[in-house]
């Protein structure tokens, strides 16, 4: 089930009033818009408005609203409507006196209204009159009505190519160009009260943006996020975030992403970043003289970026600067922009987004590190033996290093436990006590295997041990040092334990975190644990131009090992060859991988329950059902089957074995891919055993509305008829009617129960018609 075919099934909620039957479940038979899939919608005619770029566009209720912009002549300031239903275009009934003609304005949705701030106006045909403005214009889009606030009091400098947006019933305006300058300040103004508004300038705090220009901003999760933008020499790729409520802006770092995996988009300016759901959606600009037309996202909740590959019949848009986008419902946008040789265009673009609940894989086995439940390792650390406790299931899954010391130790309890129980058979035989034997004790008695690792401290362990359940680590806090060496510690074990993939977290961690007031401590210390790679990087980063004389100043230097000093002033007036490597970086197996393979019989041996369908066993593992479903955490936690066997069903229903397994693999590694009858068997199964979203359960509905096929007809019919689904038993004699003579040759037809066959005979004898049933009487 790739993502070019799927559709846009609607959002799916759980009622936990009903019961777990499957029979609740309503499907809604297409047509529905493919995913991912780019369309483009008739172009404004020039009779209607003029091509352009540098406007603005605003989605309310069913219509996209255009304003301003240029067209490669003059400025303008007429106001065009879309109708995204009846894919038209008109003239937006106005009345009033609007806003001066200008581009680089802003404009907003508040209520029932448009507000327009700011922008460049004059005539740029005879270069006159050309100035920025600060004022502040409402549309009612009811009445048609323009009208401008005037507003008494401190008023932000007059700027065009500025953000805007409307946050807690207040517009925000952050930065843009003033004529002489790029700015960064931020003033907002309550939309409420007309008579009562007043600006005021808002004092910013944190990892403020640099001053810009030409950038677009969103808001998601309570947000403001900055992308990008016209900055002089600083431009760069950064995002930025801020919080509404402490005025904090930070910077989002990306040394999380490792080599290999999606970076962000390039540095660009007139772009567009539209917020859907927990994404933000990056399209166009320019970016470094080039006109991409790739559409990023980034992932709020997991802080990713990734290309979208649109469906195989997307109609693209070319690259373009300064168009504009808005949302409707579940789609964006596009209208208009610059083009390649400053062509202004009028298209009309659509996008349509997917809008599945988040993965929560990563997150679930992190609350299992953090509550610590269902611990049946404990590791002994260091000289200290401080001990840290664990899950063997994530542990051998992840780390093949701490796999054989968990194997070596499991093999010494048994020998241990072997010998224990001959000890206490020689007392019994001579009349002496006797325990329980260790190997017959409740489960709930079993004791935690003990794992000495001598070579690991409990503080860096733990940090590895956070990654091996959730592919992170905690990001070094700004001018923390210590957080920058713990983490070097970290990397040293990463290196003992062949974890790949934590080595290159590591060291992208370690060398982004690199200052002027650090480079020295964490120079000594790469020094000690012999890291070379991050020696290389802190001594090339003390004999740059701009740092050395800086650097060697500090009370720290004078501190400094003799042979550190000797190092970096030869380094100084010797600087080594640059030594280039073409050689692929490992950046290892991810969380995902990992876990699959761990399914897929990597993990058989460490199992230590058993799932019974209809009988046949399925070896698992608890920690993992645990962690991913509330109904066997409960289960674990409370009333654990002695024999250690757990019945599979899903209310009073039986799944069949592929379903079952299809349930596995989102359980072990969050994977949605099935054929549709599994999602019939599976679409009451989020609810059933309490996963954390409903994540399954809108795939299994998207997968049957959209993938049911002459060659599955069959098999989603017999799993409908098991599991009391009865629109989609309908669906299914629908299509089996309607496609009989292909139906008729298929093999699994034979294999039908009598009760199915007969309903089958009953549709099509339904579906025939009295003159058909004439036709076929006069030929006997």
């Amino acid at each position: 089930m790739s993502c070019k075919s799927t559709k846009v099934a609607p959002s799916v909620d759980f009622d936990h009033s009903c019961s777990d039957s499957v029979e609740y479940l309503t499907l809604n038979f297409g047509p529905f818009e493919t995913v991912h899939r780019w369309r483009r919608l008739p172009p404004c005619d020039e009779f209607v408005g003029a091509r352009r770029s540098k406007h603005t566009v605003v989605a309310y209720r069913d219509a996209i609203y255009v304003f301003g912009g240029d067209n490669g002549k003059n400025m303008l300031n007429d106001l065009l409507r879309f109708d995204v239903k009846d894919c038209s275009w008109c003239r937006a009934f106005t009345t009033g006196t609007p806003p001066a003609p200008r581009y680089h304005h802003s404009a907003v949705v508040y209520g029932s209204s448009m507000f327009v701030f700011g922008g460049y106006t004059g005539d740029i045909y005879s270069n006159s009159n050309l100035k920025n403005k600060n004022d502040l214009f409402e549309y009612k889009f009811a009445t048609g009505q323009w009208t401008e606030w005037k507003v008494e009091g401190s008023l932000p400098v007059a700027r065009s190519a500025h953000g805007a947006t409307v946050y807690n019933d207040k517009l925000w305006i952050f930065a843009g160009y003033d004529g002489n300058a790029r700015l960064n300040d931020m003033w907002t103004i309550s939309l409420q009260d007309r008579d009562h508004a007043c600006w005021e300038e808002i004092v910013q705090s944190g990892e403020i943006p640099p001053s810009c220009c030409n950038f677009p901003v969103a808001v998601c999760r309570d947000k403001m996020f900055v992308f990008s933008g016209q900055s002089g020499a600083k431009i760069t790729n950064n995002l930025f975030q801020f919080e509404f409520k402490g005025h904090m802006w930070t910077r989002i770092p990306t040394e999380h992403l490792l080599r290999g995996s999606p970076p962000p988009p390039q540095r660009r300016y007139g772009h567009t970043m539209v917020a859907f759901d927990r994404h933000l959606y990056v399209f166009g600009g320019a970016a470094d003289n080039t006109l991409p037309n790739e559409l990023h996202c980034y992932d709020v909740d997991s802080q990713t970026w990734e290309v979208i590959h649109p469906s195989f019949d997307s109609e693209m848009p070319s690259g373009r600067l300064f168009h504009a986008a808005a949302v409707i419902q579940d789609a964006m946008y596009i209208f208009g922009g610059t083009v390649d040789n400053n062509v202004r265009s009028g298209e009309m673009y659509r996008f349509q987004f997917s809008s599945y609940p988040k993965c929560t894989l990563h997150e679930d086995y992190g609350k299992l590190w953090e509550n610590r439940q269902f611990c049946d390792v404990e590791f002994i650390l260091g000289e200290r033996e401080e001990r840290v406790l664990g899950h063997i299931a994530i542990v051998t899954a992840r780390c093949q290093w701490l796999r054989r010391k968990i194997l070596q130790a499991r093999d010494r309890q048994r020998q241990r436990t072997k010998q224990e129980s001959s000890e206490e058979r020689d007392e019994g035989a001579a009349g002496g006590p006797r325990d329980i034997p260790a190997g017959n004790r409740p489960s709930g008695m079993q004791p935690l295997l003990e794992v000495s690792i001598r070579e690991a401290e409990a503080q860096p362990f733990e940090v590895l041990m956070q990654f091996l359940y959730t592919d992170k680590i905690q990001y070094p806090r700004r001018g923390h040092v210590q957080d920058v060496l713990l983490i070097m510690d970290v990397y040293k074990l990463a290196l003992s334990f062949k974890l790949s993939r934590l080595e290159q977290l590591c060291v992208q961690y370690i060398e982004a975190s690199v200052d002027l007031q650090n480079v020295l401590s964490v120079c000594e210390n790469a020094n000690k644990l012999q890291l070379d790679q991050l020696k290389e990087h802190c001594l090339n980063f003390v004999v740059k131009e701009s740092h050395f004389n800086q650097v060697i100043m500090t009370k720290e230097f004078e501190n400094l090992s003799t042979p550190l000093i000797v190092e970096i002033v030869r380094r100084k007036q010797q600087p080594p060859p640059r030594v280039y490597s073409d050689q692929p970086v490992d950046i290892g197996t991810s969380l995902v991988q990992d876990m699959k393979a761990y399914l897929e019989g990597g993990g058989l041996e460490f199992c230590d329950i058993v799932l019974l369908l209809d009988g046949h066993p399925r070896p698992a593992n608890k920690a993992i059902l645990a962690a991913r479903s509330s109904y066997f955490e409960a289960m674990f936690r409370s009333f654990m089957p002695e024999d250690g066997q757990v019945n599979i069903s899903i209310g009073e229903m039986v799944p069949s074995k592929q379903a079952f397994e299809s349930m596995l693999r989102y359980i072990y590694y969050g994977d949605v891919n099935m054929p549709p009858e599994d999602s019939l068997y599976l679409f009451a199964a989020p609810y059933y055993y309490g996963f954390s979203n409903n994540r399954l359960q809108a795939y299994c509905k998207q997968n049957l509305e959209m993938n049911v096929t002459v060659e599955n007809v069959l098999q989603i019919l017999e799993a409908a008829d098991k599991t009391q689904a009865l629109d989609m038993k309908k669906h299914c004699l629908h299509i089996i009617v309607h496609q009989f003579i292909k139906v008729s040759k298929l093999p699994n037809l034979r294999s039908l129960s009598q009760l199915l066959l007969l309903d089958i005979i009953e549709s099509l004898a339904t579906h025939i018609s009295d003159k058909q049933c004439a036709e076929m009487g006069s030929d006997i």
